[in-house]
């Protein structure tokens, strides 16, 4: 497997996060990051390099590619390092092209909805 190198690695960081991004159809491509890359940048990167044989699933802009790790979208400001991703190993996010994101916890209200739970508390 192929791995996408985005930065001269002679430079800067000694430690790189290896992210396995799986599209919708089931293709997949390595890249290796910065702890300091952003979803955002990652969009970007992975934009302007985009893999040969993911041509027919080839997006208009880098501004609707989205990150999903661990069933959540990543918003563009969060950066690898934030989510304390392990260096050296092998980490997998999927890439979806969406337009919009749902706002951060709109799943866990809407599910809270549907049950009736609530946050508070009840004291006996």
């Amino acid at each position: 497997m192929q791995i996408i190198i985005p930065y001269d690695m002679s430079k800067g960081s000694v430690f790189w996060i290896n992210l396995r991004l799986i599209l919708v159809s089931g293709k997949t491509k390595e890249f290796l990051f910065s702890p300091n890359d952003s979803a955002s940048d990652i969009a970007k990167h992975v934009y302007d390099n985009w893999p040969m044989d993911w041509e027919e699933e080839q997006v208009s802009s880098p501004n609707i590619l989205r990150l999903i790790y661990q069933g959540r979208f990543l918003h563009g400001n969060v950066t690898l390092g934030a989510l304390k991703l392990p260096f050296g190993k092998t980490t997998v996010m999927h890439l979806v092209a969406r337009e919009t994101l749902p706002e951060p916890n709109s799943q866990g209200q809407r599910n809270r909805e549907k049950t009736g739970e609530s946050n508070c508390c009840i004291i006996l």
